[in-house]
């Protein structure tokens, strides 16, 4: 796996200003499930309340440091690059979980969030918590101003909508329908602005858990076998400081800042969310980006892969100064990134056979050869999470005395054309990749494995394709990484609760 210092390009016009202009295309509106009645709650069976514990305990933070500037200065575009247009703008079901998932849930708000310095809880859509003795349960005070981007209250009802919305079978989401049946056990209302999160069982960092965002109840109602097609392209009400405000399939997605949005003068929100809008534009092609953006159609650009930093920054939009390179470190949890196998192919079955795959691939050249050093190998999987990480796990390096062992030892043996065999197996397997950029990488690794007497086949797709590939467990090997958290998420991604199923993050 690698990891990388983050290199970075920005227009210092956008930087000093945040000003810009958008395309000029013709637009769809936004699908919304329209009804003529105004949103409201109205119709919805009442809530039973039960009678609140007494002697609890609430907590707050008011007085963590802020982390916006009281001189931000609001107004604005960002323009933003996407390889491809989502499959759908729903959060949840199949071919919901691509990357452009998370610009959607960034505005959807949790009862908490945790402060990015002191990594302390800060209020959100509750603005009190509080502990049960049996360390299972959490009390939460809501804020009875926050809206959803209707106008309509948030309230309890949309917390326990959450349960109901996430087990239901019509939303065909496996891991969420197993996740709110297994792991949360309950919701309860004390009144319209009080409710107890429960967990089944009791955990450490309970509120990285039971901080759960809620599910607008009167905007999907009651849910039916018509759930994926009738909600793919609808904008659902969200609690953040943007919401998707046009959008052309395939061309471009805008999100306008709430001008009247109900946390904007909140502590740890105010000063925040400045720009009037984010307008993110498909450009399929790495090059054409880097095209956009020294034309100023782009704001900022990712200088991931080398060449872009080493050989085409030496442009003049660059040496006039018109654009800032940023070269950091960061201190931050890694991505997962690498190669993931998947063991329901028979050729991964044995773990010595895994292991041997490990040893035949030649990272460190990769990072010497290709990545001209900008970038170095992670040992595991999960680093960086400090006493969550194993410092003790190391990665395996390239050796081909140690794959000829393993391999031997599983029953195998070298074919005529160099190549391991069992019976009628061989040990040829398909890499899915997309990102052309990555093609000298994998190529290195191609020919590095055959010395070790394993055939990689390299298979591009678009990302879309790619990743509906890996989800449906239909990969050999997926070259591609994951995202970070507050704390490693092994469940998901390696219990078997969630392997052999299609739509679950456990891709191995």
């Amino acid at each position: 796996m690698l990891s990388r210092r983050v290199l970075f390009a920005m227009r210092v016009i956008f930087f000093l200003c945040l000003l810009g202009g958008l395309f000029g295309c013709a637009s769809d509106r936004s699908q919304n499930v329209s009804s003529s009645e105004p949103p409201s709650n109205a119709g919805l069976v009442p809530l039973v309340y039960q009678k609140l514990p007494h002697n609890i305990l609430w907590l707050t933070n008011d007085t963590d440091p802020v982390f916006a500037s009281d001189n931000a200065e609001k107004g604005g575009v960002i323009r933003e690059a996407i390889m491809n247009f989502p499959m759908t703008f729903r959060v949840v079901g199949p071919d919901s979980n691509g990357s452009f998932r998370s610009a959607i849930l960034d505005n959807q708000l949790a009862l908490i969030n945790i402060h990015p310095v002191s990594r302390r809880i800060i209020p959100e859509l509750a603005t009190h918590w509080a502990y049960a003795p049996d360390k299972k349960t959490m009390y939460f005070k809501l804020d009875p101003d926050a809206r959803w981007s209707d106008g309509v209250p948030v309230t309890a009802r949309d917390y326990l909508y959450t349960l109901t919305f996430m087990r239901s079978e019509h939303i065909v989401a496996p891991w969420y329908n197993d996740y709110y049946t297994r792991e949360i056990e309950s919701v309860t209302a004390f009144d319209d602005y009080t409710i107890a999160v429960k967990s089944t069982k009791a955990v450490p960092d309970l509120y990285l858990k039971l901080g759960i965002s809620p599910t607008p109840e009167h905007f999907f109602k009651t849910l039916g076998e018509d759930f994926l097609s009738r909600f793919n392209w609808a904008v659902v009400p969200n609690t953040g400081a943007y919401q998707i405000s046009d959008f052309k399939k395939g061309r471009f997605i805008r999100f306008s800042r709430k001008k009247q949005w109900w946390a904007k003068d909140r502590r740890y929100f105010k000063n925040r969310f400045n720009v009037d809008s984010v307008l993110f534009t498909v450009i399929r092609d790495f090059n054409m980006q880097w095209e956009y953006f020294k034309k100023g159609r782009l704001d900022t650009f990712g200088m991931v892969v080398p060449k872009f930093w080493h050989q085409k920054s030496n442009t003049p939009v660059i040496n006039k100064g018109y654009v800032e390179r940023i070269f950091f470190f960061n201190d931050l949890a890694q991505p997962s990134r690498g190669m993931w196998l998947n063991l329901d192919r028979p050729v991964f079955e044995d773990i010595r056979v895994r292991q041997a795959f490990a040893h035949a691939m030649n990272m460190d050249k990769v990072i010497k050869q290709v990545l001209r050093g900008d970038y170095f190998r992670l040992p595991q999987a999960f680093y960086g999470y400090g006493e969550y990480t194993d410092y003790t796990i190391k990665a395996r390096g390239y050796d081909i005395s140690q794959v000829e062992a393993l391999m031997k030892q599983a029953g195998w043996h070298r074919g005529p054309e160099g190549i391991w065999q069992k019976g009628t197996m061989q040990f040829s397997v398909i890499v899915t990749y997309y990102l052309e950029e990555h093609m000298p990488q994998l190529a290195v690794l191609k020919e590095e494995a055959l010395k070790a007497g394993i055939d990689l086949e390299l298979e591009r797709l678009d990302p879309t394709a790619m990743f509906k590939k890996t989800l449906e467990k239909k990969h050999d090997v997926a070259w591609m990484g994951w995202s970070t958290g507050m704390r490693p998420s092994f469940w998901e991604g390696w219990h078997s609760d969630n392997a052999h199923k299609p739509q679950t993050n456990n891709i191995t």
